[in-house]
């Protein structure tokens, strides 16, 4: 048996027509809303963004470099890091930029306003120079009149510590974490932060600063068993060192002592002294050379970065994009004011 099935089309003439019909409220409901959408939209602070790109080097990894590339080109680039040394692989990086310990130490950056040559420190500049909607202030004024906060007396010159946050010093924490973005290539691995702020200055300065606090936290990481064991060969140079100076002035200060005295019990002294100070320049000698090879070792560890597009002052904001958002809206506001008549009259 054949099974029939109605199927009606949508008839757009007489959908248009029934419109038609209440072409009035088209238009004082349309150019209300793009006016009402752009009015709130100047009122929101304008932004800018700056981007900085850079490609730190690879890790040394035990993948042969045609088939480490060929595993790049396939998106699956990380198997070429499974044998590597590092734990901390590029992936991560945009954890680390958004962790509490990394911003701590971009809040005591100091930062010079374009537009009033203001200098302070970002966190001074988070907590006291950020504009905001005047819906944001009136919600802002009540809820400090509710429930006031006390004063904060940080000013950003030292590190701030994390343990214990204060709620204002958090939504500062929140805010940096919102500003900033950073993005690996997976492929290329390429890492690109953007930074987004009110001051065009600011924001280029402080995606600057983000780039060399990412390098250096890149570099600390690598160096760290290389550093550790330079810095462990040289402890032990320096005391090999007052050892065999030790023993040195010894041996000098008894020969000089019985320089014309033959007897056998002298002479035995004099030869163990001198051994004894012979012994003690070989450890010498041996702890400058394993002290030079952790010197190397650590040179050969330190990773090289090449920044690809350095940080650069923008010129035009990034948004909000005022135009788009209010035309954006009024298309909203015709497709709902449509259905909503279409729903009436067939009702």
């Amino acid at each position: 048996m054949e099974v029939k099935k109605d199927i009606q089309q949508i008839d757009f003439t007489q959908i248009a027509k029934r419109l038609w019909i209440h072409r009035k409220k088209y238009y004082y409901v349309l150019p209300a809303t793009l006016i009402i959408t752009y009015l709130l939209t100047v009122c929101m602070p304008r932004y800018y963004k700056c981007t900085v790109s850079l490609a730190p080097e690879p890790t040394g990894a035990s993948m042969s470099g045609s088939l480490s590339s060929l595993a790049s080109s396939f998106g699956i680039g990380n198997l070429a890091k499974m044998a590597s040394q590092d734990a901390i692989s590029s992936d991560i990086y945009p954890n680390v930029i958004a962790s509490k310990n990394f911003i701590a130490e971009l809040l005591t950056t100091e930062v010079t306003t374009k537009d009033d040559n203001t200098k302070c420190t970002y966190y001074v500049y988070l907590r006291d120079k950020q504009k905001s909607a005047w819906w944001s202030q009136v919600t802002g004024a009540i809820s400090n009149w509710i429930k006031p906060s006390k004063k904060d007396l940080y000013n950003g010159e030292e590190k701030l510590s994390i343990f214990n946050l204060t709620k204002q010093q958090n939504d500062i924490f929140g805010a940096v974490i919102g500003n900033v973005k950073c993005d690996v290539d997976k492929k290329t691995d390429v890492v690109s932060i953007t930074m987004k702020d009110q001051d065009p200055l600011v924001c280029a300065t402080m995606a600057d600063v983000t780039c060399q606090k990412l390098q250096a936290f890149i570099t600390s990481y690598r160096t760290n068993k290389a550093r550790i064991d330079y810095e462990y060969y040289k402890k032990l140079r320096e005391e090999s060192k007052a050892e065999y100076d030790k023993a040195r002035q010894a041996y000098a200060d008894y020969a000089d002592a019985h320089q014309n005295v033959t007897l056998i019990n002298y002479t035995a002294k004099t030869e163990e002294l001198e051994n004894e100070m012979q012994l003690k320049y070989n450890i010498y000698t041996a702890m400058n050379t394993q002290m030079q090879a952790a010197m190397a070792k650590l040179q050969e560890s330190t990773p090289a970065f090449t920044v690809i597009e350095s940080a650069s002052i923008p010129i035009k904001p990034a948004g909000p994009k005022r135009t788009i958002i209010s035309l954006a809206m009024t298309i909203l506001a015709f497709f709902a004011l449509s259905g909503w008549l279409i729903t009436k009259k067939q009702s």
